[in-house]
């Protein structure tokens, strides 16, 4: 037994040694590239692919590293993504260049939609319209506690020329539930059949969907701001703001069922097996511009793309059709954007602004709120006899869905300038960071005490 046991650390540190090495490759190659002379071979592009090239590398191992570490995967593109953005501090001017690559802010914004495309295909439309009472009151309150709280904390850190919508950005990125992370460990831990795992999986779903309605919601407040039509909050923009949102998401449920669904007929027919992804990745990437132009989140229509495509096509060819399921095609094509999206959000960390006390301050109050907000949701549970401390621990962690509202607030301009500054989002990463790692020994010490109850059919 014990010469097995070493066997086996043995392979897994070849196995890590084989990854870095692959990292390290990487790493040289796009060093020499960089400093070659690629002005006359369309450098743009050359650095472009090269770019990419090294992102993958790194999103891959990194996510296999965290992933034999018993974290999510997505941990991994993000802490490797922060050190390839801060390899200049180390003397590696290349860093510099890869961060600027042309095209890659591009690259990552794709990869951010079929990210949320995902989520909509797997969201179905009748069980989110069908949420329990408990599910949808843990939801509320796993948006409004967050948003205030965080407001709050805001207001009470940042400087007093920081603008109210600052704060109001700050609460709604503490909004956010990762589901996916979620599910995964709730999966690891065997407790997907559990009543809790339920209510966890259904209100962090609902969760998802207002607090993309939050975000359509700041962003047109945000934005009315930086057109000057408004320089505090008002009764109107709020009112515009949440009906935009809330009839966006509508009338998208509303075309699918009367626009999308007959079409469906059409991928039947069709002789060529790449028209199911094709029509698919279409209707996603332009519900995203149609988001867009009326003034809300890309990733807002592209959720809603997903959650109607879904639908349209379990109605018309039901569960049974594996051939036409879209979920399956997607996923290969996310697999290649949607690390690059992880990787490039990491690489807009700045390191250096850790040095500053302020900053780590107000990375360690945003992750405390973030945790107490989300266990309040264990207010939330009405049924008897479920763990509540497990339902509020299963809401904590942020995640990817955390890393988009920020990367959104990083990227929106008010008068030139972001809504979130560089110290402020490095702060929020390093939240998203804190909760996504305390979940999985907090979730597996909840359930601890109680999984083998729960799990237990009830009496007959």
């Amino acid at each position: 037994m014990p010469s097995l046991l070493s066997s086996d650390r043995f392979f897994r540190k070849l196995a890590v040694g084989r990854l870095l090495t692959v990292a390290a490759v990487g790493a040289g190659v796009w060093a020499v590239a960089d400093a070659a002379d690629m002005g006359a071979h369309n450098g743009d592009v050359t650095r472009f692919l090269l770019a990419i090239s090294a992102i993958l590398l790194s999103a891959k191992v990194g996510g296999e590293l965290f992933d034999r570490l018993g974290q999510p995967s997505v941990l991994g593109e993000l802490v490797f993504g922060i050190l390839i953005g801060n390899l200049g501090l180390a003397g590696f001017g290349f860093a510099d260049t890869l961060r600027e690559a042309p095209f890659l802010e591009i690259a990552a914004e794709i990869g951010v939609i079929l990210l949320l495309f995902e989520v909509g295909l797997d969201s179905d439309l009748d069980e989110l319209l069908a949420v329990g009472p408990s599910a949808l009151t843990v939801a509320l309150l796993g948006v409004v506690a967050p948003i205030g709280l965080g407001y709050a904390a805001s207001a009470a850190f940042m400087p007093e020329d920081a603008e109210w919508h600052v704060h109001l950005f700050v609460g709604a990125t503490l909004a956010a539930t990762s589901v996916g992370i979620t599910a995964r460990v709730l999966k690891d831990l065997g407790a997907m059949g559990a009543p809790e795992s339920k209510v966890i999986l259904g209100a962090a779903v609902v969760d998802d969907i207002l607090g993309l309605t939050v975000l359509a919601f700041v962003l047109g407040l945000v934005r009315s701001v930086d057109a000057g039509a408004a320089t505090e909050i008002g009764a109107l923009p709020i009112l515009w703001s949440v009906a935009k949102a809330i009839g966006f998401l509508a009338g998208a449920v509303l075309m699918g069922r009367w626009v999308i669904q007959p079409l469906i007929s059409i991928v039947r027919k069709a002789r060529s097996t790449s028209m199911p992804i094709a029509l698919a990745i279409s209707y996603c990437f332009g519900m995203a511009a149609l988001a867009e132009l009326v003034g809300l989140a890309d990733i807002v229509g592209a959720f809603a793309a997903g959650l109607v495509i879904d639908d349209a096509i379990s109605r018309h060819f039901g569960q049974q059709s594996e051939k036409f399921r879209i979920d399956g095609l997607v996923a290969p094509i996310s697999a290649i954007f949607v690390p690059v999206f992880f990787v490039y959000m990491g690489m807009r960390v700045d390191l250096v602004s850790f040095a500053f006390t302020e900053v780590l301050v107000f990375a360690g109050i945003l992750s405390i709120v973030a945790i107490v907000s989300k266990l309040a949701c264990a207010l939330g549970v009405l049924e008897k006899g479920l763990n509540r401390w497990a339902v509020g621990v299963g809401m904590i962690p942020r995640g990817e869905v955390g890393l988009i509202f920020a990367g959104i607030g990083s990227s929106v301009l008010i008068a030139g300038s972001p809504v979130l500054s560089p110290d402020t989002f490095s702060s929020i990463v390093a939240m998203v960071m804190a909760t996504t790692l305390v979940t999985p020994p907090l979730l597996k010490l909840a359930f601890g005490g109680s999984r083998k109850q729960a799990l237990q059919p009830g009496p007959d």
